[in-house]
């Protein structure tokens, strides 16, 4: 490896997932001494562009599912190495002048469009580095995953790769590295399953443009007294502030507010349950902190994946209305909260709170050979 070695790590807003892998993998890059420059060329280049289509995206997927379910798979069936969206000229331009200024040692990419960019780049100089993928959903994978032109997957779980190699790629290209949640999540100790769950705390991350955050919360604090709640208002504090409040007021010392926050990784360690979206970052943090997890909201096509993976693993479920929350968390904690515990062994099992520092020692690894 080139000395000192620098590397590229390019992500797009077009969901947190993408954000999220490539800070966390930054993160562990610096841990090992390693200059990782992260940057989204899509923002960087046409930024109103971009925060248009993301603004376009949120509503979509919130208020349209069914429609975004079509477009998602939509996109499976378009041949990203011959086309050319308008939009994207800009962020691929950029990223060739990135890649030619930077020099890395090899580019990281978290969003799958990017490495097309980067083989008509490749092809148009004649150099190349090494691309590395970072998959950021697990089980359904849209084909603009699978066929990137990279040298090397890295995805969440064993399942997932057994997926890509049925689909044709080789084995040794795939390597099942767990999403990269924040490092901190491998230095926190989760909440123990012989918890005797005489306070069962829930953190909540309500979902801003759906009105249920006092119909959510009022289901979680009746399905037992013994339910303290969190609500994580994130970015969205003016809009979700009030209906919060209003819980806060009906439940006295039982309903805790945060606004925007870092301390996820903490927050999710020390609750027993947490309800949210299915979000690849948010459902892989709830894995990294062995923290049993609801889904309230489900993104068709692209979030499947999440869901399944959770089922799969015997860790959590889909709960859209109250009733369905309230009853889950009721089952969860029948018989001295069997269901919860066994939640919680499964995820042990799994044992993934550690991926963006598996990740980042893999692609380095990889770099030495």
């Amino acid at each position: 490896m080139p000395d000192p070695l620098r590397l590229l790590i390019v992500t797009a807003a077009f969901g947190e997932g993408h954000n999220s892998a490539a800070r966390n993998l930054g993160l562990a890059f610096d841990m090992e001494g390693i200059e990782a420059k992260v940057c989204d060329p899509c923002m960087l280049a046409g930024p109103r562009a971009t925060r248009l289509i993301s603004s376009i995206y949120r509503y979509i997927t919130t208020h349209f599912p069914k429609l975004w379910e079509r477009i998602y798979q939509s996109t499976g069936e378009c041949d990203f190495r011959r086309q050319r969206f308008p939009l994207m000229r800009k962020p691929e331009r950029y990223l060739a002048r990135l890649v030619d200024e930077y020099q890395p040692a090899a580019v990281i990419s978290t969003y799958p469009i990017y490495p097309y960019f980067l083989e008509r780049h490749f092809e148009k100089s004649g150099k190349r580095v090494p691309v590395f993928t970072v998959v950021t959903d697990s089980l359904e994978i849209n084909a603009a995953w699978s066929r990137a032109p990279t040298d090397h997957f890295l995805v969440t779980d064993s399942a997932t790769k057994d997926m890509l190699v049925h689909e044709g790629i080789a084995a040794d290209q795939v390597a099942d590295t767990g999403f990269p949640v924040h490092p901190d999540f491998s230095r926190l100790e989760p909440v123990c399953h012989t918890n005797d769950c005489s306070t069962f705390r829930v953190l909540y991350f309500p979902t801003a443009s759906k009105p249920f955050i006092r119909r959510h919360s009022r289901a979680i604090l009746d399905a037992s007294p013994s339910s303290k709640l969190t609500i994580v208002l994130g970015k969205n504090v003016r809009l979700l502030y009030k209906r919060a409040r209003e819980i806060q007021l009906e439940y006295p010392g039982r309903v805790k507010l945060i606004g925007w926050t870092r301390k996820v990784p903490r927050l999710l360690n020390s609750h027993h349950l947490v309800v949210g979206k299915a979000g690849g970052a948010t459902v892989h943090e709830a894995i990294a902190a062995r923290c049993p997890m609801l889904i309230h909201h489900l993104v068709p096509g692209q979030e499947e994946g999440n869901l399944r993976l959770l089922e799969m693993l015997g860790a959590g479920g889909l709960a859209e209305s109250p009733e369905q929350l309230q009853g889950q968390i009721s089952k969860m904690l029948e018989n001295d909260a069997q269901g919860w515990r066994q939640m919680k062994d499964s995820l042990v099992r799994h044992n993934r709170n550690s991926g963006a520092m598996v990740g980042a020692r893999y692609i380095l690894d990889q770099l030495q050979k």
